[in-house]
């Protein structure tokens, strides 16, 4: 029996090879190359597609995976970037020269030239090139210095923290060095950092009165001011001109990028003005609840965060703030006896026993001076009346030109017990060995039966409970 024929495409096939040989073998040869082209762009497709999913699944681990501080994918936050920083920068390059002035003042306000119990540094060499003989006009210099001094480093610990936090991705870039020039770079990188940690922790915790230091707070703060200024400036030469560059980009045009701008930033919560409004909102907070202490009056009241703040210690002519008490000297009634106390003067002609009742007898005069001491606290002018210092040099021979005194105090231990002051804060008039203050005799907190106060001069040169006076050149 016969097969039907099959009715499809190889009869068709069949009939084209048939009619034109030539032509059905070309069309089956762009048929061929046709499929072949659709599968190798399907396998292309596919191929990107797996490519993409790959990708995708890499960014969801990178962002949700744990990664290392040394991938520039783990700083994602938006705010970083070279304008962002510049702009702290270069609030921390006026600040900080400022507290480096005024930090080197205050060193040579306590004349540490002039006496060794005056220097606490006293393997300074060089570093003390630049002293001179401190001044007492006008009257409230220390005061200011020093208050401007601590009001400002507390001021600008929320802008130096917001300034870290900008470039701690630079802390952790790897390699660590690549070359000499960047190794010298990363260097003086961990000087700027260590130094200004440093010198702000330090500097903070003088002034809350927490003596926790390894060895003598004036050593440690001195030196390290130094150091930490030496790297400072050294950044300052180096990167302010790009600071400055960069302040162009809050101003419309287009910002640098650089290593802190991350290679994928977060959503932004917040903008980078916002946040420098936040840094200068901390920073008037901090300045807000501080500055009292150095201004006094009824701002005093304001510096909740300084030992000094909140009010006057007690009421009446002697109710005004101390840093040191009687009790905490070690000062007993018996010391301070008026019949069995006696104040030793020596000099040029030898020396003399005084009694308060026999310095009484004295001319007496007034001075109104404040009491401003290295903690950037201090008072308002007190009415101090006693004996001039220069009235006291005569007594042992120094009529004509007072010389340098040196001061001993009845405290038995503790620093600046002792202390000298320089022939021209002698010779001041206003200079008093003071017994009284506001009208009254002076408590025993404040130094009775009689203490030192000379305008301009720290307060730990304004000895109290004076017991020996020695003029002449030191």
């Amino acid at each position: 029996m016969g097969r039907e024929p099959f009715r499809g495409v190889v009869p068709a096939y069949l009939r084209l090879m048939r009619d034109d040989p030539r032509d059905a073998r070309d069309r089956l040869d762009a048929g061929d190359r046709h499929d072949a082209g659709d599968r190798i762009g399907a396998r292309d497709a596919r191929d990107a597609s797996d490519a993409r999913d790959a990708h995708d699944a890499r960014d969801s681990h990178d962002v949700r995976g744990p990664r290392l501080p040394t991938s520039p994918g783990f700083w994602r936050s938006p705010l970083r970037g070279p304008g962002f920083t510049s702009v702290l920068g270069l609030v921390l390059l006026v600040g900080i020269t400022v507290l480096f002035v005024t930090g080197l003042l205050s060193y040579a306000a306590y004349n540490p030239d002039l006496s060794p119990v005056n220097d606490k540094t006293p393997d300074k060499g060089l570093l003390g090139f630049y002293l001179f003989a401190w001044p007492t006009d006008p009257h409230w210099l220390y005061r200011f210095t020093q208050g401007v001094h601590v009001t400002l480093g507390i001021t600008l610990i929320p802008v130096l923290l917001a300034k870290l936090w900008s470039v701690v991705p630079r802390l952790f870039t790897l390699p660590p060095a690549r070359s000499l020039a960047h190794a010298l770079e990363r260097i003086s990188l961990l000087l700027l950092v260590g130094g200004a940690l440093f010198e702000f922790v330090t500097g903070v915790l003088n002034v809350q009165l927490d003596y926790v230091f390894p060895g003598s707070f004036y050593r440690l703060h001195f030196y390290g001011a130094w150091v930490f200024f030496a790297a400072f400036l050294a950044h300052a030469v180096l990167k302010t001109p790009a600071a400055l560059r960069n302040l162009r980009g809050l101003r419309g045009a287009p910002e640098e990028k650089n290593d802190l701008v991350s290679p994928r930033p977060a959503e932004p919560t917040v903008s980078r003005r916002g946040a420098l409004w936040f840094v200068g909102g901390g920073s008037l907070l901090l300045f807000a609840t501080t500055v009292g202490q150095t201004l006094g009056g009824p701002l005093r009241r304001t510096a909740l965060l300084a030992p000094h703040g909140g009010g006057e210690p007690g009421t009446g002519p002697n109710g005004f703030q101390i840093n040191k008490t009687a009790a905490y000297a070690g000062i007993t009634a018996a010391d301070r006896d008026e019949e069995a106390w006696r104040l030793v003067v020596t000099g040029r002609t030898g020396t003399v026993r005084l009694s308060r009742a026999q310095l009484l007898q004295l001319p007496l005069h007034s001075s109104a001076l404040p009491i401003a001491c290295v903690e950037g606290w201090s008072t308002a002018d007190q009415w101090w009346r006693g004996v001039r210092l220069r009235d006291l040099a005569a007594l042992v021979g120094h009529e004509e030109d007072p010389p340098d005194v040196f001061v001993e105090s009845l405290q038995r231990h503790g620093s600046f017990r002792r202390a000298a002051l320089r022939a021209n804060q002698v010779a001041d008039p206003r200079s008093l060995l003071a017994l009284f203050v506001n009208g009254e005799p002076l408590s025993p907190d404040h130094g009775h039966p009689a203490r030192i106060i000379v305008p301009a001069a720290p307060g730990v040169l304004n000895t109290k409970w004076v017991a020996r006076m020695t003029f002449g050149d030191l």
